[in-house]
């Protein structure tokens, strides 16, 4: 069966859930659906994203708080009259109120790294938990009671049975969203934050922006979660917005598999289950003194954690028969006729790529050193030097990961010194890394086709209702050409992780390619490479820059050099000792005492 044939069926089975199941199972249905919710919004923050959340529990605050102070106050402030009374207007009340929360709270926390962000979300959990504890408008500790139920067209959904359906529809609602988001150019930014930042941007990515999306989803969830949980209790009080909740939440997602759609339900469901079973049962073992349902379930949690440490949902599909798994597990594409824009190549011998007196310290150490070189549009320029000689910090000079102490880079007769290395993919230039940089997880075809995030132009919305599906298709039709230029035509869906270290190099510069570049920086692009295999990607070389492309390479294989390239750039130490073509820098004395040991 089909991917949507399975969603219809687990539908299918929600829906006769409240004629089949007693009142007390609906109402645990409920809580999964409402935990799921929550656990959607961190697959895609924590699992897809790589930042985990502490605070998610705040923000289901925000959004039943909201929905509980416009509905249930008796005596509204003037400016909130028009607002209050309506669960629907109240919904759309909190979503703004949460989306600005997340502008600031994300605007100044998304920024940091490692352990600094979690902290930085506990923070601000706990700030928002004690807002919600000590406003008195707010009830503080006593919360606020009689909210009333949602209607619809005049139908209460005064029930829990009659509440589950709006719940589920909801929680169905949002997985088609994720799923739409995950899939798309959009989907693959944030898939590429996890790991590969600085390709990304590289890419064209902005990283921050991707981030930022994420955390606001994340939010929206959270908040109609909140809604959701107001109106089906009728009462709220802090304490389920608390960090301990927010931190349950993460166990949810981390049981289900934090990187896995489907593991947000299936996490949800076992946690609320079991954590229901051993309130239940624990008790009549060992007695009402002690919480003992905590200590066993956070036992059972880590070793779940050492048996399966990506989640449920992951080692399921791992194990069940391949003849029950979805057909169509990998993005689908047609062929098309319509073709992404190719910018102009400059013309052949115009000096695209220049470096003027490029000095970059690190402390006391310089690793680059008064260097300049100028690449030519249909030129091989080669950069070698020794080990440690400073020729991948000079391309990351020259592409905008880092930028010069001192000196300038100018790139299409414009100074690009400290622009992001998004904004100088724009313009025309990419790179592979000498330290293979891809998304392991993703496909070959998802790999590269991140190449061509800046040709594409559908947003966020357009991802989320699959209205980008034109361009999707023809991005992934470009990445698929360019994975058939390079060779690596037969392994469109296979992993990326699964490949040689070879044919990675090979992606990675398949990937450059999708970007349309007309500078091509190469970082050791033949290590690893078999004869045959140098072979082809001499030929590549060799047609992209019959074509017009400046292509500027350090590389380790002499022969693959020496055979190849136009001109050569020898540095040691940081400084540029020579300069000139193969047949010179072969009979420089100074190279070959610096770079071949000072065999003549």
């Amino acid at each position: 069966m089909k991917t949507i044939h399975y969603f219809f069926l687990f539908a299918f089975l929600m829906f006769i859930s409240p004629l089949l199941l007693p009142d007390y199972q609906i109402t645990l249905l409920n809580y999964i659906g409402l935990n799921a919710l929550v656990v959607l919004g961190l697959v895609l923050l924590t699992g897809v994203g790589g930042m985990t959340s502490f605070g998610q529990a705040a923000l289901v605050g925000i959004g039943a708080y909201t929905t509980a102070y416009l509905t249930a106050t008796d005596q509204l402030p003037n400016y909130l009259t028009l607002l209050g009374g309506s669960p629907w207007i109240a919904l759309i009340v909190g979503i703004v109120i949460t989306v600005i929360a997340a502008l600031i709270v994300g605007g100044l926390t998304l920024k940091l790294s490692g352990h600094y962000l979690p902290l930085g979300t506990i923070a601000w959990g706990i700030s928002l938990y004690y807002f919600f504890s000590t406003l008195e408008g707010l009830g503080g500790h006593s919360g606020i009671s009689n909210i009333p139920s949602i209607s619809i067209f005049g139908y209460a959904l005064d029930h829990s049975n009659k509440m589950f359906y709006l719940i589920w529809l909801i929680v169905l609602l949002a997985i088609v969203l994720t799923k739409n988001l995950l899939n798309s150019r959009e989907g693959r930014a944030i898939r590429a934050l996890k790991g590969g930042q600085i390709m990304a941007e590289s890419m064209g990515v902005n990283t921050f922006r991707s981030k930022l999306i994420v955390f606001i989803i994340a939010s929206v969830f959270a908040s109609i979660s909140g809604w959701l949980y107001a109106h089906n209790q009728t009462f709220i009080n802090p304490s389920p917005f608390s960090l301990q909740m927010g931190i349950d939440y993460l166990f949810m997602a981390l049981l289900g598999g934090v990187g896995s759609v489907w593991g947000a339900i299936l996490g949800s469901g076992i946690f609320t289950m079991m954590r229901q079973w051993l309130q239940d049962y624990l008790p009549m073992f060992l007695g009402n003194d002690g919480q003992y349902e905590t200590i066993v379930f956070g036992l059972l949690i880590v070793a779940l954690m050492q048996k399966a440490p990506m989640g449920l949902w992951p080692m399921i599909m791992k194990i069940i028969p391949k003849k029950i798994k979805p057909l169509d597990q990998h993005i689908q594409m047609k062929e098309t006729d319509q073709k992404l824009t190719c910018q102009a190549m400059p013309n052949k011998g115009d000096i695209v790529l220049e470096a003027k007196n490029v000095t970059k310290k690190f402390g006391g150490l310089v690793a680059n050193n008064d260097m300049s070189l100028q690449v030519h549009a249909g030129e091989i320029l080669a950069l070698i030097g020794p080990n440690g000689a400073g020729k991948s910090t000079m391309f990351n000079q020259l592409s905008g990961v880092d930028t010069p102490t001192s000196g300038e880079v100018i790139f299409k007769g414009e100074k690009i010194n400290g622009q992001y290395s998004r904004k100088i993919a724009q313009q025309g230039m990419s790179r592979t890394f000498q330290h293979v940089k891809i998304l392991a997880e993703m496909t070959v075809l998802e790999n590269v086709a991140i190449g061509g995030h800046l040709r594409g132009h559908q947003g966020v919305f357009s991802s989320l209702l699959r209205l980008d599906r034109v361009e999707e298709n023809i991005l992934l039709n470009e990445a698929k050409l360019q994975l058939e230029r390079v060779g690596l035509g037969e392994y469109l869906y296979a992993e990326a992780g699964s490949l040689a270290l070879g044919q990675q190099r090979i992606l990675e510069i398949a990937r450059a390619l999708c970007s349309d570049p007309c500078v091509l920086l190469l970082d050791e692009p033949a290590a690893g490479l078999r004869l045959k295999e140098k072979e082809a990607l001499a030929a590549l070389l060799l047609k992209l820059k019959a074509e017009g492309m400046a292509i500027l390479l350090v590389e380790h294989d002499m022969d693959f050099v020496m055979n190849l390239v136009d001109r050569i750039v020898v540095m040691e130490f940081g400084q540029k000792i020579a300069e000139g073509l193969p047949e010179e820098i072969q009979k420089n004395e100074a190279v070959l005492e610096a770079y071949l040991g000072g065999a003549a």
